[in-house]
């Protein structure tokens, strides 16, 4: 006397049970094509559609998604020229400044130009010569934005009161960008960018191109004004 089959309780199966049994079985639709189009998916905007017609959503999402991401990388390299050409005109003119004063003003003017900057300071640890301009700052002890820098040549963020009362005195809300000035292993000084926007300068950001600046303007500064004959 033949057993009747044991009845299947539907409940039993879940998302893992299905997905596994698909995934094992890659020829399952292939033996039930008529699923691809007769099976009905729940849709925001359509009601219900077919697998076949959630597919196609998937693939143009996707191909969105892509051309977004392409539309940003050229974005990001059009950015990337731009500031490579403004650097390399900024180089240029502090190579040929021999005073200090016009120095000054191309790196003044020009960061602010290319960061979209709000103000511009230079300081300079331990100098002895009569350096005057109006972003310059001296008689600040080395020490005093140690804590900023750490192991790092970059800090990015927000101040102490003090320290923007020191720096920028004259800005209220804002960010800041702190360049370590070495010159041969030394501390001589730091450069400091102030954005009134408090997200313009966050931890994180890209420092390859302010990496080769930091090291020649510290060179130049050095050589050019600071060194005693």
């Amino acid at each position: 006397m033949s057993q009747s089959p044991m009845p299947f309780d539907i409940q039993q199966l879940d998302d893992e049970l299905v997905l596994e049994y698909l995934q094992s079985d890659q020829d399952f639709f292939n033996r039930h094509p008529q699923l691809l189009t007769s099976l009905q998916l729940p849709d925001n905007r359509r009601g219900t559609i077919s697998l076949v017609e959630r597919q196609q959503q998937l693939l143009r999402q996707k191909v969105q998604l892509l051309e977004e991401e392409i539309t940003d990388l050229l974005t990001v390299a059009n950015q990337n020229d731009r500031l490579l050409t403004i650097f390399n005109d900024l180089y240029l003119n502090l190579i040929e400044a021999h005073e200090f004063s016009p120095f000054c003003d191309y790196l003044q003017q020009t960061t602010r130009q290319l960061l979209e900057l709000s103000d511009v300071r230079l300081l300079l640890f331990n100098t002895e010569q009569n350096l005057s301009h109006e972003i310059l700052i001296t008689g600040v002890d080395s020490h005093q934005y140690a804590d900023r820098f750490g192991a790092d040549n970059y800090y990015f963020g927000r101040l102490t009161t003090a320290q923007q009362l020191q720096l920028f005195p004259d800005e209220q809300s804002g960010s800041c960008c702190l360049i370590r000035l070495q010159h041969q292993q030394q501390d001589i000084g730091l450069i400091a960018f102030f954005a009134k926007d408090v997200e313009h300068f966050y931890p994180g950001i890209d420092t390859l191109l302010l990496e080769q600046f930091r090291h020649l303007v510290a060179k130049l500064i050095v050589t050019k004004f600071l060194t005693t004959t």
